[in-house]
C-alpha cells in the first residue's frame, strides 16, 4: 500500500506550489494512473514515493511505514522505476543494464546475469539482445529493457513517468498491453504518470485526475470517470467532447474505434 498523506511541495524560487495538500491510498497491486496536463505535479507525486522528491509538508508511507525514515538508496533500489527515456546506461550492454540492481543487491556476476535473462525473457526480448548496446535498439525495445532491469531486483512496486511517450503508436501499444499483461501476471503495484487519455482508460484500475497543483478533480475506476464525471473539467479532459462511451466494457470513441476494454 502507498499513501500520501497531506503533502504539499514548494520548489526553491517557483510562486505557488506544485502540489497542494495532496492526499490518496494505492492498494497493493493495483494499476493506478496519476492522469494530467503538464506540470499538474503528477511527476512530483510520483517521484515523492522513491525519495527522488521530498515533500515540503506531509508524508509519504508504504505498507504503513514513512519513507522518509527509509534510506534513499536501499529505498529506490526495490522499487522499480521506468522513466520516458529508458535511463539505460550506454555503455553496458543490454544483459547487464538489466542485471544492475541484481549485482547492486550483492549477486554474482553469473547470478545477476542469469535473472537478468528471465526478467528480458519476461518482457518479451529475445535472447540474441543481450549482447547489443542501449544505441542498438528500436525505442520499444530499449523501453522493454527498462522494465526488465526495473523488475530485476524483485521489486513489488514500479513507477512509470510517461514510459511510452518516446515510441511509435504501434510500439505504444504493443507496450501498454504487455504491461497489463505483465501487472496481471505478477500483481505488482503499480503507479503509472500519463497526460494521454486513452492510455489511462486502457491501462488503469484506477485513475486519479489531476488540476494544476495537484488538485484531485475525481478519482475512480475508467469506468466510474466515464460514466460519471464529476464536473465539467473531467468531463472534457476524457473527451466527452470526442464522444467516447461505454459499450458491452469497451471505451468506444465516436467514430466506432474501440480504444481499450474493461474488464
Amino acid at each position: 500500500m502507498i499513501e500520501w498523506r497531506s503533502v504539499t511541495k514548494r520548489y526553491a524560487g517557483a510562486a505557488s506550489v506544485a502540489v497542494d495538500n495532496f492526499s490518496y491510498t494505492v492498494a497493493t497491486g493495483s494499476f493506478t494512473v496519476l492522469l494530467g496536463s503538464s506540470g499538474s505535479g503528477k511527476s512530483t507525486l510520483l517521484s515523492m514515493i522513491n525519495r527522488m522528491v521530498e515533500p515540503t509538508q506531509g508524508t509519504v508511507l508504504i505498507d504503513g511505514v514513512d519513507v522518509a525514515g527509509e534510506n534513499p538508496v536501499a529505498l529506490r533500489r526495490r522499487i522499480g522505476t521506468v522513466l520516458q527515456n529508458g535511463g539505460l546506461f550506454p555503455h553496458r550492454r543490454v544483459i547487464d543494464n538489466v542485471a544492475t540492481v541484481a549485482r547492486l543487491n550483492g549477486a554474482s556476476k553469473a547470478q545477476a546475469r542469469a535473472a537478468a535473462a528471465e526478467k528480458m525473457e519476461l518482457v518479451g526480448l529475445d535472447a540474441s539482445l543481450a549482447q547489443r548496446y542501449p544505441a542498438q535498439l528500436s525505442g520499444g525495445q530499449a523501453q522493454r529493457v527498462g522494465v526488465a532491469r526495473a523488475l530485476s531486483g524483485g521489486a513489488d512496486i514500479l513507477l512509470m513517468d510517461e514510459p511510452f511517450g518516446a515510441v511509435d503508436p504501434i510500439q505504444r501499444r504493443a507496450l501498454q498491453h504487455e504491461i497489463v499483461d505483465l501487472h496481471d501476471r505478477l500483481g505488482t503495484t503499480i503507479v503509472f504518470v500519463t497526460h494521454d487519455v486513452d492510455e489511462a482508460l486502457l491501462l488503469a484500475d484506477d485513475i486519479i485526475v489531476l488540476e494544476e497543483h495537484a488538485r484531485i478533480a475525481q478519482a475512480g475506476s475508467p469506468a466510474e470517470l466515464l460514466e460519471r464525471p464529476a464536473n465539467d473539467f473531467v468531463r472534457d479532459f476524457l473527451g466527452k467532447h470526442r464522444g467516447l462511451r461505454l459499450e458491452g466494457g469497451r471505451v468506444v470513441d465516436a467514430d466506432g474505434r474501440v480504444l481499450g476494454v474493461m474488464e
